[in-house]
C-alpha cells in the first residue's frame, strides 16, 4: 500500500507551476467530460421522447387496425352482447376495475322488472291477397256410412299455401277507327273540319315509345326501391323474350323525371313549410362532370320533412358537400333541423329561426368504435358512456310503448333524460383530462363534448327524437343501390335519379306501395294542368291510387 502511494505521489511534478498547469488541464478535461455527459443525457431524453411518441403511434395504429378489422369482418350492429363465460374468466383479475369506476364511485344498479314476451311464429297472410279455393273432397261412394245413412258435413279444415304467378308481359293495342264521308269525300266541310276523323290518343307521360305507366313504374321501382341496375333488368326481360336495352331504360327514367318536374317544386314547397327537417348526405360517383375527374366524389343530399300524414323525402344531387347546398335545399325553412356533426351544417344552426338538433346515434357510434378496437382500459369509459346512452333510449322506448301524451313525454324527459345527459357530460369531462386526444377514445370524447349541446335540443319538443335515423333510413336504399350500379353515367342522370328517389321514398314514408304510387302519378300526370292537380299527386297517407 505504501509502495503504491509512493509511486503515485512520485509521479507528480515537484515544480509548483507545473503542478498548477496539471490541475488546470485536469479541470478542463473534467469540464469536457461533464459537457459530454450532459449531451448524452439530452440525447437519451430525446430518444425517450421519440420512443414514447413511437409507442403511442404504434398503439394508435394498432387500434385503427383492430377497428378496420371489426368493420370488415365483424357484425355491423351496435347492439351489445352479454358477456360470455370466457370473458368473465378473462376479467377475473380485473374485478375491482370492473366493479368500481375510475373515479372510485360504484356504478348505479338498475333493477329490470319482469316482462312478458310475445310468442314468435309465422305471420298470417294478409287478407287482401286474392284467394283461390281448391276443394279436396272424398269420393261420393265414401259419403255413406256402413249403417246405410248419408254422412253429414260437420265442418272443414282449411290450410293456406302462398303461391305466386310470375310476371307476364302483355301488349296494349290502342285501336283508333278512322272515319270519312264517301258521299262528298270531305268537300262539304269546306275546310271547317278534317276530312278523316279519328279519336285522339290518351295523354301519355312519354309520348314516343312503347312504355306504359305500369311498365315504367315497374322498372323504376326495381331500381330505386330494390337496387336492381338497368342492365340486370335487361337480362330479366330477355328471359321473357322482350328486348329492352339498358340505354332505353335510362332514357325512360330521365323523360319520366322531366315530365314530373312540377312535383319537385311542390315537394320543396311542402318541405319548407315543415316544423322539423332531418338532413343527411352520402357520396356518389358521377361521370362526365365538367372540369372534374370521373373518380371525384360527389354527393347525394336528402331532407325529410312535411307532416305525419303528408311526409316529404327530398333528394338532391350536387358535386359539392359545401354547406351552401344545404342552405339552398332548406330555403326559407324555420324550425328544428336535425343533422349529424358535419361542419357544413354549422352555419345553418346559427341562422335565425333554425334550432340545430344533434344525433345521439352518432355519439354512440364513436364510443362503439372504441369498444370494437380499444384496449380494456379504454373500454371502461366507453362502456359507461354507451350504457348511459342506452338508458336515454330506454326512456324514449317507454314513452312510445305507453303512448304518452306530449306533456307526459316532456315531463319524463325533464325528470330523467336531463340527469342522464348530465352524467354523460361529467363522464366525458373527467375522462378527457387523461385521454390522448388522437386516440379513438379521445376522438369519441371530443365529438361527444361538441355534439351533446345540440343533441339535448331534442328535449325541447316532444315530436323530436334523440337521433337522425329518419334521414339515415331514407338514404339507405340509395346507399344499397350504389353498391350495385357503382356510379351515375352523367350529371343529368344523377339529377333524375335524385328526383325519382324522392318520389319512391316519399311514398314509402306515407305507407304507400311505391309501385302503385308511381303508377298513379305516371297515369295522372299528363292531365295535371293546374297547381291543385299537382298538389293532389303528392303522397298522403290513405290516398286513393290508380291500380290500372
Amino acid at each position: 500500500m505504501c509502495t503504491l502511494y509512493h509511486m503515485k505521489t512520485s509521479a507528480l511534478p515537484n515544480d509548483l507551476e507545473e503542478l498548477k498547469q496539471l490541475v488546470a488541464s485536469l479541470e478542463t478535461r473534467l469540464a469536457e467530460q461533464d459537457d459530454h455527459i450532459a449531451k448524452q443525457d439530452g440525447h437519451i431524453a430525446k430518444q425517450s421522447v421519440l420512443i414514447s411518441e413511437s409507442q403511442f403511434l404504434i398503439e394508435t395504429l394498432q387500434e385503427q387496425v383492430r377497428l378496420l378489422k371489426a368493420m370488415q369482418f365483424a357484425k355491423s350492429s351496435e347492439q351489445q352482447k352479454k358477456t360470455s363465460k370466457d370473458e368473465d374468466q378473462y376479467y377475473l383479475f380485473d374485478e375491482a376495475e370492473m366493479v368500481v369506476s375510475e373515479d372510485g364511485v360504484e356504478p348505479e344498479q338498475v333493477k329490470i322488472p319482469s316482462h312478458t314476451r310475445t310468442k314468435r311464429g309465422r305471420k298470417p297472410i294478409p287478407s287482401d291477397v286474392p284467394r283461390v279455393e281448391v276443394v279436396h273432397d272424398i269420393p261420393e261412394v265414401e259419403k255413406t256410412c256402413p249403417c246405410g245413412c248419408t254422412l253429414t258435413k260437420i265442418g272443414e279444415e282449411i290450410s293456406e299455401k302462398l303461391d305466386i304467378i310470375p310476371q307476364k308481359v302483355r301488349v296494349i293495342r290502342h285501336i283508333r277507327p278512322k272515319y270519312a264521308c264517301k258521299g262528298c269525300e270531305g268537300s262539304a266541310s269546306e275546310g271547317l273540319s278534317p276530312t278523316v276523323k279519328i279519336a285522339p290518343m290518351p295523354p301519355q307521360l312519354i309520348k314516343q315509345g312503347i312504355v306504359t305507366p305500369g311498365l315504367l313504374a315497374y322498372i323504376l321501382v326495381n331500381k330505386f326501391c330494390d337496387g336492381l341496375p338497368f342492365y340486370r333488368q335487361t337480362n330479366m326481360f330477355a328471359r321473357l323474350g322482350i328486348d329492352i336495352s339498358r340505354s332505353t331504360m335510362s332514357n325512360w327514367a330521365m323523360l319520366a323525371a322531366k315530365a314530373c318536374a312540377p312535383l319537385q317544386d311542390a315537394m320543396c314547397s311542402r318541405l319548407h313549410q315543415s316544423d322539423i327537417i332531418n338532413m343527411d348526405e352520402t357520396t356518389v360517383q358521377v361521370l362526365g362532370e365538367q372540369d372534374r375527374k370521373n373518380t371525384s366524389k360527389s354527393y347525394m343530399w336528402v331532407c325529410c320533412g312535411g307532416s305525419l300524414d303528408a311526409p316529404v323525402v327530398l333528394f338532391r344531387y350536387s358535386p359539392s358537400r359545401a354547406g351552401e347546398v344545404a342552405t339552398q335545399m332548406l330555403g326559407d325553412f324555420k324550425g328544428y333541423l336535425q343533422v349529424d356533426g358535419y361542419a357544413g351544417y354549422n352555419a345553418l344552426g346559427e341562422r335565425e329561426g333554425i334550432t340545430r338538433v344533434g344525433c345521439l346515434a352518432h355519439v354512440r357510434r364513436k364510443f362503439m368504435d372504441v369498444l370494437k378496437a380499444g384496449s380494456n382500459k379504454k373500454k371502461g369509459v366507453a362502456s359507461r358512456a354507451v350504457a348511459l346512452i342506452k338508458d336515454i333510449y330506454k326512456l324514449e322506448s317507454t314513452a312510445q310503448k305507453k303512448k304518452l301524451s306530449s306533456d307526459a313525454i316532456q315531463a319524463l324527459r325533464e325528470e330523467k333524460a336531463t340527469l342522464l345527459f348530465a352524467k354523460l357530460k361529467e363522464l366525458c369531462t373527467n375522462a378527457a383530462l387523461r385521454t390522448p386526444p388522437k386516440s379513438l377514445l379521445g376522438i369519441a370524447i371530443s365529438y361527444a363534448m361538441k355534439q351533446l349541446p345540440y343533441v339535448q335540443n331534442y328535449l325541447k319538443d316532444s315530436r323530436l327524437t334523440p337521433d337522425n335515423n329518419t334521414a339515415e333510413n331514407a338514404i339507405r336504399p340509395f346507399a344499397v343501390g350504389r353498391k350495385n350500379w357503382l356510379f351515375s353515367g352523367s350529371p343529368s342522370g344523377a339529377h333524375a335519379s335524385a328526383f325519382l328517389y324522392s318520389l319512391a321514398e316519399s311514398a314509402k314514408a306515407a305507407d304507400l306501395n311505391p309501385y302503385e304510387y308511381l303508377l298513379h302519378v305516371f297515369t295522372k300526370m299528363p292531365t295535371a294542368t293546374t297547381p291543385d292537380d299537382i298538389e293532389k299527386l303528392l303522397p298522403v297517407r290513405g290516398m286513393q291510387l290508380t291500380t290500372e
